[in-house]
């Protein structure tokens, strides 16, 4: 039989066939995807085939095979830091959701989760999210934002689950297409999937006031059918992350402005840091390109860890 993952838990998978039928799955011995170190070698979005077992009248199935992944989005693993984690794969597109405060989204982290989804080809929308809750001032800084990214081409969207703004519109956005839901903990997207999908009633938890902090609520990714002819992947609140298997030479590939300029540097190998006759420095001497952006491209380059930024928006 074949189907796709719905669900994991870590041992067990929810699988569900074209037919609408689910069944709970678990992997046979040692599973290894050939070229991947990943701490789950099976994610939700995955196509995989099963055979059925059936031990005192419960029937469940083992997973033999995976089918090739059109995509996925990786993030380094937290516990074992030389390790990948597979978050879903075989996505549509993916809405990372953003809020200023409560809790900040620093581009620190837009910038690190952008290069993963265009190094894997996945296409990424941005909501700047709780819009209705911003003063004038932190409402400038969304609209900095979002010119900044819509500039590089990325689509960006003022989303409110609280007021229903633009939930139409990402609805539309979501037919006939499997999506991903990501962002930090408490930027609100199992309030937006409910105020697209109100019959779902995901689970959410306030933020903690002491920390500014979403709670956990998700604990493991997991795929939804919609009423409408959609499908979507919500995901755990992630806190950092982590790029992983990329050359130095190639990151900048993945910042699609760089890439743009990179034929017109004197060194076709040019890394945008020292060399002479530079064409993305210059852009950057020249406020075509956000220092933002490229501050965050050197501490990819610069192997730093992203866990442990602290930035404010005041300083760009």
């Amino acid at each position: 039989m074949t189907g796709t993952v719905y669900k994991s838990t870590g041992s067990w998978y929810t699988v569900k066939t074209s037919l609408g039928a689910t069944y709970d799955c678990r992997i046979k011995g040692k599973f290894r995807i050939k070229g991947i170190k990943s701490t789950n070698p099976i994610a939700v979005g995955d196509q995989v085939d099963f055979e059925l077992e059936t031990h005192n009248d419960q029937t469940t199935g083992v997973i033999h095979n995976i089918h090739d992944r059109s995509n996925y989005i990786v993030r380094k693993s937290v516990k074992l830091s030389k390790q990948t984690h597979i978050i879903a794969s075989n996505i549509d597109q993916v809405f990372l959701l953003i809020t200023i405060n409560n809790p900040p989204t620093f581009t620190s982290f837009i910038d690190r989760f952008l290069v993963t989804a265009e190094a894997y080809s996945v296409k990424t929308i941005l909501l700047f999210n709780k819009i209705d809750t911003y003063s004038e001032e932190l409402l400038d800084e969304v609209r900095y934002l979002a010119h900044v990214y819509r500039k590089i081409g990325y689509e960006c969207i003022g989303v409110s689950a609280q007021t229903g703004k633009n939930v139409d519109k990402v609805k539309a956005l979501m037919v006939d297409k499997v999506s991903m839901f990501a962002g930090h903990s408490g930027v609100g997207k199992s309030t937006l999937v409910n105020a697209i999908e109100p019959e779902l009633d995901l689970k959410t938890k306030a933020i903690s006031i002491q920390h500014s902090q979403g709670q956990h609520t998700t604990t493991f990714a997991e795929m939804f059918d919609l009423s409408f002819g959609a499908r979507i992947i919500d995901t755990p609140g992630i806190k950092g992350f982590g790029v992983v298997d990329m050359d130095k030479e190639e990151v900048g590939d993945y910042f699609p402005e760089f890439f743009e300029l990179k034929q017109y540097c004197k060194f076709n190998n040019c890394l945008h840091v020292e060399e002479p006759k530079c064409a993305v420095k210059a852009a950057l001497d020249n406020d075509e390109i956000a220092y933002s952006r490229y501050r965050s491209y050197r501490q990819i380059l610069d192997g730093e860890d992203e866990h442990y930024r602290t930035d404010n928006f005041e300083d760009y």
